[in-house]
């Protein structure tokens, strides 16, 4: 729906957008309804996006994006003549497409120089009251944050376009993310290998980018054999990285049953194309979950020191696990005591998300 406020743009006449996500992969995915939104309001709209090069897989079949341009984390380390070039290209890219409206959902500096060397007609970014007047003057538009930690980044990011005066419906909320044919296919052999047909299988994936986000080993072994011994098969995945690697490890030596290991085997797109197939996801605050939400698959979501009213799977059938017994959380801490430990986390047990995946199976 559109109701446009004095100062909002005429969508008629803006023919390409730009929408700026420079964040981790779950951050990323979460702005996958601002594309859905903008294109279902207007769809004669072209829709780019700039992200950073490795979360580019979580939007480059999204349906409502035109082009994703893309920034390397690695061009600090370049050496200033290799770093300027690399800017100057992407600067040369992003101007030659002569973009009608930026979208800046991020704090990163980069949209204000954006903003301005672009020359778009229309800007908008959020309101941070910390920042300078150079921010401030940027941008021809800026969106209020949260007054707490209540509302969904989903809704966040969908608060840009309020601004701009596009209101989303319920249902055009959803995230999007298109795994392809090549990784569905990819998952199904790899599932069939297993003796694993159809999606009568559960998907844990118990590692986070942070460790002070993850369950201990001792327990995610526990909930794999409560699983099997009810007769579900389970299906654990894990990043490439030498730390997933080695939790799963040790997750595996305390296991009874025996999952199927496919830890440092998928790519994003896999993930998701194996994510879609399960029964249920259970997993941490983490990109995986919200790779499971953006698929459908129902999930159970163990939090710590990460808010799960901002951060918690969206717009699927769930459970969110956290401690009761912790009024402290979510403190956002990497740890208690920045000790990379979460005691939020140490004393969920096996038992209390076996009952939240069994009320979702049912």
């Amino acid at each position: 729906m559109y109701r446009g406020l004095p100062d909002s743009p005429d969508f008629s006449k803006i023919r390409r957008v730009l929408v700026v996500k420079l964040r981790h992969h779950g951050d990323v995915l979460l702005a996958s309804p601002v594309f859905s939104v903008l294109k279902k309001h207007a769809p004669h709209l072209e829709i780019d996006a700039l992200v950073y090069s490795d979360t580019r897989e979580m939007l480059v079949r999204h349906p409502a994006i035109s082009k994703v341009h893309t920034v390397g984390r690695d061009w600090r380390s370049l050496s200033a003549p290799a770093r300027l070039g690399r800017e100057w290209g992407l600067l040369s890219s992003l101007r030659s497409r002569e973009f009608d409206l930026l979208v800046h959902l991020t704090e990163h500096p980069r949209g204000a120089w954006l903003a301005r060397l672009l020359g778009c007609r229309f800007s908008i970014a959020p309101r941070y009251q910390s920042r300078s007047r150079f921010w401030k003057k940027s941008f021809s538009h800026l969106f209020s944050l949260p007054l707490n930690a209540n509302r969904h980044m989903a809704e966040w990011n969908l608060d840009a376009l309020r601004r701009l005066g596009l209101h989303p419906a319920p249902d055009e909320r959803r995230l999007t993310l298109v795994p392809g044919e090549e990784a569905d296919t990819q998952v199904a052999g790899l599932l069939a290998d297993a003796g694993i047909s159809g999606t009568d299988f559960v998907h844990l994936h118990p590692a986070s980018r942070w460790s002070f986000k993850c369950w201990p080993a001792r327990q995610t072994a526990q909930l794999i054999d409560l699983l099997g011994q009810r007769g579900e098969r389970v299906v654990i995945t894990g990043a490439p990285s030498s730390e997933e690697r080695e939790l799963v490890d040790e997750i595996l030596s305390l296991c009874t049953t025996f999952p199927v290991d496919l830890s440092g085997k998928l790519s994003l797109s896999a993930l998701a194309a194996l994510a879609a197939r399960a029964k249920l996801f259970v997993g941490m605050d983490s990109a995986p979950m919200h790779i499971a939400a953006a698929m459908g698959t129902p999930i159970v979501a163990l939090f710590g020191p990460s808010g799960d009213k901002e951060w918690g799977p969206w717009m699927v059938p769930h459970r969110v696990i956290a401690s009761r017994e912790h009024p402290c959380r979510p403190c956002g801490r990497d740890g208690c005591g920045g000790g990379k430990v979460s005691d939020c986390l140490e004393t969920l047990t096996s038992l209390e998300v076996l009952a939240a995946a069994e009320s979702l199976i049912a």
